[in-house]
């Protein structure tokens, strides 16, 4: 909970005190810590020699050729150890050493066949791989239990076998059968003329003993007298245990559940107040957001020798952390190396002064000296070219800031029920953004915000309820997306999410007929369509809205100069809501600057795994491995490949080097109804490779496909890497990338640094990071016009 000081006297602690991160003050002097290691195995020389001794035992081969074993030897393991901890212990332990021998084990009944079909995958992988001498495999055998052993081990527990529908079982006690249904939707309609029609016509459906579950006491109490007041009265039950133990129905407890159950073979049903109420507790560990004005959060970003710039002084290179002795007390400084060789030191409370030097690569920063003018003469310069973008700034945005806009009503009761319909929890940037975006939206003034969140992480919810909100006060929407595919999802999430509302959806892209286009626009002028969502259709001259108030622009890098020109000139008439993951350079550099409004979502939703990175040649092994295991746990690929012309050449090499696998080609050259019917196709499971261009950058979203393979990575934008890397990970499963690059010395300087930007952040929320690094690698941009260059080398990108 606070922070520990360790003193040293040569290699004897001498003294360990608590102190306060931010005054830097002792608090207490303790005797003792604990302190949990770092890795699962151990690195003293007496687990060194166990290791190397078991090494050359299970291992053919010289060992001073494998990265691994000299990596031990000398102290420094290489990624992926863990893979050969056995060696470091003399004896290895299972799960089932370490449960309890009462425990009970319930398990589906399939189990040895999943077992024997995993154990033979596995021996397939160790026959391909066995061979590399670097990281040589150790054998299946050291690393799992076979089925046998296995099946030796449930015999000394206790076991349930799960089952659905018919089975052979011939033993009650062990096999037990789960059968259960979704609870179907039972919320509250407080207008409706039977608020409850729902629940009430479920109960009297006899469905079993019901359990209604609140998340606090005080909840409870609350859900209690709705019920109440609708008629129904639920007996309190003191827990869980309390329930089963009672046979009256319904009940009311106290439980963290979210989600309904309903177990038909044993006629029980737990309801919890998020079904009826369409209400999500708000987390109960707030996680707090990423601060949009710096981007030096912690000292875990500053790497020593990198350069740095100091608010006041100038540009120096980060040397290192020194405690120093001021005033009597002990404090922690930055230690700042300037021109010269001399030092400033910043005491690590002032962090917020420090930001990352972005000017040039970081060898060849200049360094400023302390005392001189020189640091007041770039800023001097960099002010002056300032003052020659203001001028043409002026006219934009000072009609948008004068302009008196329409000012919409605050939400009321009808917002508050379509916001209670969002089947998640809103996370805390989430609701952040969305009240920023209701106080722009009810202001006078017309909004400008740019919503940066990674693939994933709700921007689409925040977009939706910006358009109910102006939806609901009689204004159009535009929704502006840049292809074909992502209008065609985004239709499809609007239909659905209004579609309990009197708001009209429709759509424009390259799926509908001319005719159905024709009767669109028709609509669309006389203020029949609410929301529309199509791609750069919508900037047309011909697009003509009867009362158009809010566009939101999703991906706004995937648009050219003309069509951005169009919107500038919307941005003083009407509030515009810009979506991105990783912003253009120019929208980062305008946002910073306060020309526009800025939200981050950094949160990541619940159960939501980083993507695992991977740069590498092309090697088929590797290839046919990340497909096999993807395949293997029920999931799909992406393999992208980004060349129309040899795009069926390289589907028929996957269908070889994978064999069994069932491969579908995509690609934007298509006809627009096989396009749709691929995509469809893939996100039903129809087939398990998708061999595709970037169409499949801006918004698809197939939870199961959790493997993407890049080729050619080093051709493709950082903004593009990251956002055809979001196309993964979409729920609970870990999710890989594969990016295919030529050998480094064939690739560009600025290929490989993106490459090695997007390597290194693949922790969720890394897309703003990202477009900071897109930032440095290809310049501020000028504030109108072309993606120039305009950024000022002397100082770098400072806040």
């Amino acid at each position: 909970e606070e922070p520990y000081r360790i003193d040293l006297f040569d290699r004897e602690i001498d003294t360990i005190r608590t102190f306060d991160p931010e005054t830097q003050r002792t608090r207490e002097r303790v005797d003792r810590i604990e302190l949990l290691p770092a890795r699962e195995f151990p690195l003293d020389d007496q687990a060194v020699a166990r290791f190397r001794r078991a090494y050359r035992e299970q291992i053919e081969g010289d060992p001073q050729r494998s990265l691994v074993y000299r990596g031990v030897s000398e102290g420094q393991p290489p990624g992926g150890i863990e893979y050969y901890l056995p060696l470091f212990f003399d004896t290895t332990a299972t799960l089932f050493d370490y449960l309890p021998k009462t425990s009970t084990l319930v398990f589906p009944r399939r189990l040895q066949e999943e077992t024997e079909h995993y154990l033979e995958t596995v021996a397939d992988r160790f026959e391909q791989r066995r061979h590399d001498i670097e990281r040589p495999l150790l054998r299946p055998q050291a690393l799992y239990l076979t089925a046998d052993e296995a099946s030796g081990w449930l015999t000394r527990f206790a076991c349930i076998e799960t089952f659905n529908g018919a089975t052979d079982c011939d033993d009650p006690d062990r096999c037990r059968e789960l059968a259960t249904r979704p609870v179907p939707p039972l919320g509250i309609q407080p207008k409706a003329p039977d608020p409850i029609q729902a629940l009430r016509a479920f109960l009297a459906g006899d469905p079993g003993r019901v359990l209604f579950v609140a998340e606090t006491a005080g909840r409870r109490e609350a859900l209690l007298e709705t019920l109440r007041g609708f008629g129904i009265h639920p007996k309190t039950s003191v827990d869980w245990k309390g329930f089963v133990a009672e046979t009256d129905s319904p009940r009311i407890t106290v439980a963290a559940i979210e989600s309904g159950l309903w177990l038909t073979d044993r006629s029980l049903v737990v309801i919890p107040e998020a079904l009826l109420l369409g209400e999500r507790v708000k987390q109960r560990r707030r996680r707090k957001g990423p601060d949009a004005d710096s981007i030096v959060r912690n000292l875990a970003e500053l790497t020593e020798g990198a350069p740095v710039v100091h608010e006041d002084h100038g540009v120096g290179r980060f040397i290192g952390l020194q405690s120093l002795d001021v005033g009597g007390q002990t404090t922690e400084f930055l230690t700042l190396e300037y021109a010269r060789g001399d030092k400033l030191y910043v005491p690590v409370a002032s962090l917020q002064l420090i930001s990352r030097y972005t000017g040039a690569s970081p060898e060849t920063a200049p360094l400023h000296r302390l005392g001189s003018d020189q640091w007041e003469k770039a800023r001097k310069r960099a002010a002056e070219r300032i003052h020659d973008v203001a001028a043409e700034l002026l006219d934009v945005y000072a009609r948008r800031e004068a302009r008196q806009g329409t000012a919409l009503p605050e939400p009321d009761d009808d917002y508050r029920r379509f916001a209670a319909d969002f089947e998640f929890e809103e996370t805390p940037d989430q609701a952040e953004a969305i009240d920023a975006i209701i106080h722009d939206m009810t202001s006078a003034k017309p909004m400008d915000r740019v919503v940066c969140g990674d693939v994933g992480f709700g921007k689409t919810e925040v977009a939706m309820r910006a358009a109910f909100i102006a939806a609901n006060a009689g204004k159009q929407v535009a929704v502006l997306v840049p292809t074909t595919l992502l209008a065609q999802q985004h239709f499809q999430n609007f239909s659905d999410r209004f579609a309990d509302w009197p708001i009209k959806v429709e759509s424009l892209s390259r799926f509908r007929s001319a005719k159905e286009t024709n009767a669109v626009l028709r609509e669309l002028r006389e203020g029949r369509v609410d929301i529309i969502v199509g791609t750069h259709k919508l900037l047309g001259e011909s697009i003509k809205f009867r009362d158009l108030g809010l566009v939101i622009v999703d991906e706004e890098h995937r648009f050219g100069v003309r069509h951005k020109e169009r919107l500038k000139a919307l941005r003083a008439e009407v509030d515009i809501l810009t979506l991105t993951a990783t912003p253009i350079p120019r929208t980062l550099n305008m946002a910073m600057s306060g020309l526009r409004d800025l939200s981050i979502i950094a949160t990541p939703p619940a159960a939501r795994h980083p993507i695992k990175t991977f740069v590498n040649q092309w090697n088929d092994i590797v290839i046919r491995e990340a497909c096999q295991r993807e395949i293997g746990r029920g999931g799909q690929v992406y393999l992208l490949h980004n060349e129309v012309s040899t795009i069926d050449k390289m589907a028929r090499k996957i269908a070889d080097l994978v064999p069994g696998a069932r491969v579908e080609v995509a690609h934007g050259q298509m006809r627009e109804r096989d396009l749709e019917r691929i995509m469809r196709d893939f996100y039903h499971q129809r087939f398990n490779i998708l061999v595709c261009t970037t169409i499949i950058e801006s918004g698809i979203d197939v939870p199961s496909a959790n493997t993407i393979i890049i080729d050619r990575a080093d051709k493709l934008g950082l903004a593009q890497l990251h956002q055809l890397r979001g196309r993964v990970g979409r729920s609970h499963h870990r999710a890989y990338a594969y990016l295919i690059a030529p050998p480094p010395k064939a690739m560009t300087a600025d290929a490989r640094k993106r490459l090695e930007a997007i390597e290194s952040l693949e922790e969720l929320g890394a897309g703003f990071t990202l477009a900071t690094h897109d930032l440095e690698i290809r310049g501020a941009g000028e504030l109108l016009g072309d993606e120039q260059s305009g950024q000022i080398h002397e100082i770098g990108f400072t806040l």
